[in-house]
């Protein structure tokens, strides 16, 4: 089901005193479910040597977060030079980070061996002659095109702008090795937010095939294969969560028979992110407004600059109105932020209780891809972040932006240039 019901029952009683300390609109996460979530991953596939996970930056990638999964042994998974220097900052080193760029620039390149490198993931077979300085560490991105199908939002992997294809993975190696590489990985992403584990044991079968198939023709041996992320979690409360451990072990039985084969096997790694962080988190917004038209709207202080999946992808968050969760269900509504936008919306006809102005609500699963997908249109603001930390203490981990900020890349040296013609 949607947000834990371990994490309603620390915040719920609590959150008014919050919202009442900070305002709102704010996105709050659980310290407390996201440890748990790392450990129960950790643990489920402890039977794969070497098994790591890297945290998918894009998802939450705000700093004391970072500083969580760094404690928890994680590495990063990045695709910028601003996620670079963010892992960095909380001490990712090396090997730590792996970067996942696509339409990479040479300035991305250059950044990214700096501050002891990074595991280079190359996105395109024409990127190896580009690389400044090429490590002796490098992975492919592997897109298996019409061998695979993709989902919903990742889609299908023919039309898809990411990786080398099947006909490109080996000349792809065989170059990189021309230019000094000496130690090989192996990636792909074919799915996101995959609530059917039978996906991703299929995903590990086919990057070990590959793996294989690259070393039968070549001699290589991989040390790593990563798997990459799209692990789903249940927006809607009918949905069931993925099955971590029959999926673990489907995987680990197929890594131990890679092993009976080759007398070794590849670690395992994977970027998940959404996973992760997702069900521990949520926007907290208070209803300022009603409007009965040809729908009852019901208006409040957040809009889709604070999440935008709904609008993007028509995705699901489930709401829950604070004091009320126990009320029937009564009324049929439109959630709505203040955006110039139709597609503004949190809920579109939604059976909540009777919602009046100054209630609190809290739009579920905010924990990934909710305030980092945030935008200014409009001139509406991003919100803070806040820490329910595992101690019961609230930690403000974001500070809202300002109007100031809105207005600091307006504030410049003139620069006039008057081309000759």
């Amino acid at each position: 089901m949607p947000m834990s019901q371990s994490f309603q029952d620390r915040l719920f009683p609590i959150v008014e005193k919050i919202a009442e300390h900070y305002g709102t609109p704010f996105h709050i996460y659980d310290e407390t479910g996201i440890r748990e979530t790392g450990a129960n991953l950790k643990k489920a596939f402890a039977g794969i040597d070497g098994f790591r996970e890297y945290f998918a930056v894009k998802a939450l990638p705000n700093k004391r977060i970072l500083q969580i999964m760094q404690e928890m042994g994680f590495g990063f998974d990045c695709s910028s030079i601003p996620e670079l220097i963010m892992s960095r900052q909380v001490g990712g080193r090396g090997e730590d980070i792996m970067f996942t760029s696509n339409n990479t620039s040479r300035e991305e390149f250059l950044f990214a061996e700096q501050d002891g490198g990074c595991i280079l993931n190359l996105d395109d077979i024409t990127l190896i002659d580009k690389v400044p300085n090429f490590p002796e560490l490098v992975c492919f991105r592997y897109n298996p095109g019409p061998k695979r199908t993709g989902n919903v939002i990742i889609g299908n992997p023919v039309e898809a702008k990411y990786g080398v294809t099947h006909d490109q993975v080996v000349d792809a190696y065989r170059r990189a090795r021309a230019r000094g590489a000496s130690r090989f990985g192996l990636h792909t992403m074919v799915a996101s937010n995959e609530l059917d584990y039978t996906y991703m044991v299929e995903t590990a079968r086919m990057v070990l095939e590959i793996a294989e198939m690259v070393e039968s023709e070549l001699g290589i041996r991989f040390e790593f294969v990563n798997i990459g992320g799209g692990f789903g979690i249940p927006y809607k409360p009918e949905q069931s969560p993925l099955d971590l451990g029959a999926m673990s072990g489907e995987i680990t039985a197929l890594f131990d028979s890679f092993r009976e084969r080759h007398g070794y096997a590849p670690r395992m790694v994977m970027e998940s992110g959404r996973y992760i962080t997702g069900p521990h988190g949520c926007l907290v917004t208070t209803a300022i407004n009603h409007k009965d038209i040809y729908r009852k709207y019901i208006g409040v202080d957040a809009c889709m600059s604070s999440l935008m999946r709904p609008a993007l992808y028509d995705a699901y968050h489930h709401i829950s109105v604070v004091g009320k969760e126990h009320l029937p269900k009564s009324e049929v509504c439109d959630v709505v932020g203040s955006l110039c936008e139709n597609n503004d919306k949190f809920a579109v006809q939604r059976e909540l209780p009777p919602i009046q102005e100054g209630d609190l609500l809290a739009i579920h699963d905010s924990g990934a891809h909710g305030h980092a997908m945030g935008f200014q249109y409009n001139g509406r603001l991003r919100p803070k972040e806040l820490l329910l930390s595992t101690d019961g203490t609230v930690e403000l981990i974001r500070r809202a932006e300002t109007v100031e900020d809105y207005f600091a890349t307006q504030d410049y040296r003139q620069d006039v240039f008057i081309p000759a013609g």
